[in-house]
C-alpha cells in the first residue's frame, strides 16, 4: 500500500458522510481502551502481534486477517510491543452500506451477523483474499487522486470491496479460525443474554440466579473478559440501542421501555450524560 503517512488517531467519529479511510504503521507502544461508535469499522491486520477483544471474545491474529465490528460491539485490540503494527482501518456510515444495498444483496450481512453470531474474524482464503487486495489498492489510490470521477470511484470500490467481504463471511470455515478465538463459555452466554433482553431485569441478582453463579464470581469473571462490570455493560449497551431506536422513529417514552430504563428521568439524564445531547434533540436529527 502507497497511502499517504497517517497518523494514529484515538478520535471515535467520523467527519466524513460515507466512509474514512486509515493505514496505520506504528512502531512505538500503543495503549487503546475498550470503546464503541456509531459506524462500522472493518479493520485488516498487516503486521505485529495483536490479540483483538470483541464482546468477550479474543481473536488472535494472522497477517491478513480481516476483522468486521458492529456499532452495536465494543471493542479493543491488545498491542504486544516489539514487531513493527500494521493495519489498514476503514470506518463506514451503515446507511451507506444500506444505500448501496439492493433487495437481494444486502451489504449490511456481514456486520449484522457477526454481532448476532459472536464472530468478528474473517480469514479468506488464497483466491478471495488476493481480489480483496486488489480492491483495497484501487481504493487506496484513488482516496488522493483529483482525476475526472474519482468521487464516483471511491464509492464505487468501497462498494465492491463490501461485496467481497460478504461473499468471504458467507464462505467462511470457522474451523479455520477455531484455534485462535477463545473466550469464556458462561461470560459468552451471558452476554449474549443481555444483548436480546434488554428491556427485561438484568440486575446481578437476576443474572447470578439464572446462570447458577454466585455474584462476586461473576462480576468478576465479566469484568476480566470484558472490561466492564455487568451494570456498566448493561447500561451501555441500552444506551446504544436506545439511539438506534431513536433514529428509526420511536417515540421517546417508547425506547425508554423498550431499553430497560425503567425510570424516564434517569434515562435522558444518562443518554445526555452518555452523548451530550438530549434524546428529544438527537431523534429530532433523523426526522423526515
Amino acid at each position: 500500500m502507497n497511502s499517504k503517512n497517517q497518523p494514529f488517531t484515538h478520535r471515535q467519529y467520523m467527519l466524513s458522510d460515507n466512509f474514512e479511510f486509515f493505514h496505520y504503521k506504528d512502531n512505538t507502544p500503543l495503549e487503546v481502551e475498550y470503546h464503541k461508535h456509531d459506524f462500522f469499522e472493518i479493520y485488516f491486520f498487516i503486521s505485529g502481534d495483536v490479540t483483538y477483544i470483541i464482546e468477550g471474545k479474543s481473536y488472535t491474529l494472522k497477517p491478513w486477517d480481516i476483522i468486521l465490528i458492529n456499532n452495536k460491539e465494543l471493542h479493543k485490540p491488545v498491542i504486544n510491543h516489539g514487531a513493527i503494527y500494521e493495519r489498514i482501518v476503514i470506518w463506514v456510515n451503515p446507511a451507506f452500506i444500506s444505500k448501496m444495498s439492493t433487495p437481494d444483496s444486502d451489504l449490511n450481512m456481514c456486520f449484522e451477523s457477526t454481532f448476532k453470531n459472536k464472530y468478528n474474524l474473517l480469514r479468506p482464503g488464497t483466491e478471495t483474499l488476493n481480489i480483496i487486495k486488489v480492491i483495497l489498492g484501487k481504493l487506496n489510490r484513488i482516496l488522493f487522486a483529483d482525476s475526472f470521477g474519482a468521487e464516483i470511484l471511491k464509492e464505487l470500490y468501497l462498494t465492491e470491496l463490501i461485496v467481497f467481504l460478504n461473499r468471504a463471511y458467507t464462505d467462511s470455515d470457522l474451523v479455520d479460525i477455531g484455534n485462535d478465538v477463545s473466550y469464556n463459555s458462561k461470560i459468552n452466554k451471558i452476554i449474549n443474554y443481555i444483548n436480546q433482553n434488554l428491556s427485561e431485569d438484568l440486575s446481578l441478582d437476576a443474572l447470578s440466579s439464572r446462570f447458577y453463579s454466585s455474584k462476586y464470581h461473576l462480576l468478576r469473571e465479566f469484568k476480566k473478559h470484558t472490561g466492564y462490570t455487568p451494570h456498566e455493560y448493561i447500561t451501555l449497551k441500552r444506551l446504544i440501542t436506545s439511539k438506534e431506536l431513536l433514529r428509526s422513529g420511536m417515540s421517546i417514552s417508547d425506547v425508554c421501555t423498550e431499553c430497560g430504563f425503567n425510570n424516564y428521568s434517569n434515562f435522558i439524564r444518562s443518554f445526555t450524560k452518555a452523548f451530550n445531547i438530549s434524546p428529544k434533540k438527537y431523534a429530532k436529527k433523523f426526522l423526515p
